[in-house]
């Protein structure tokens, strides 16, 4: 099989996605509360994104197997679209978030946390997550696959974990709660 421009595209953005993470990551020693961030349940979620990461990879470089249409060019630059943006505004996010971040698995409350509330924060309170969902939602699209229904269940999944880290960052940050009535959770303009 031919690997396409597209699927060479789509591979290198998930790459670039990973190696600023990587890059990123906070030093081992960061004061933080980190008795959670050891649980089964982390590590667990840490090998479920691990293989996540694997599948999607190996997607960009398989033949399709679960076809969404027999024309894929028509999912094509949607999915595109949305994967570009999606990617941008993670990879913004992540970089204007700062040692404000922690992984997903973990979400602990550093001592040294701060609010951020410029850039894409001064919009929406996760565009980290609001861009990850839309570069797989994309990734999906691009590749005609149906594997973007799978994308809706991160979906759900993601909503849930930022409720939860939205209410431990009221109780950890000093006018966390007005940001909140303020800023939009994934949608710029969308109070929800």
């Amino acid at each position: 099989m031919e690997i396409s421009w597209i699927r060479i595209y789509l591979l290198f953005g998930l790459l670039l996605h990973k190696a600023v993470w990587e890059f990123m990551k906070s030093p081992p020693g960061a004061s933080a509360v980190r008795a959670k961030a050891r649980s089964s349940k982390a590590q667990v979620l840490s090998a479920i994104k691990v293989v996540i990461l694997l599948g999607i990879i190996a997607q960009t470089v398989l033949p399709v197997m679960l076809p969404l249409a027999e024309q894929p060019s028509a999912f094509t630059v949607p999915g595109i679209v949305l994967y570009t943006g999606g990617l941008i505004i993670a990879l913004t996010g992540r970089i204007q978030l700062g040692r404000n971040w922690t992984d997903i698995e973990k979400s602990y409350v550093k001592d040294e946390h701060r609010l951020v509330s410029h850039g894409l924060y001064h919009y929406m309170r996760h565009p980290i997550y609001t861009g990850d969902v839309l570069l797989l939602l994309g990734l999906e699209l691009a590749l005609n696959s149906w594997f973007v229904l799978g994308v809706a269940a991160i979906a759900v999944y993601v909503r849930r974990q930022a409720i939860r880290e939205e209410h431990k960052l009221k109780q950890s940050i000093p006018d966390y709660d007005r940001y909140c009535e303020r800023t939009a959770r994934f949608v710029p303009f969308l109070p929800v």
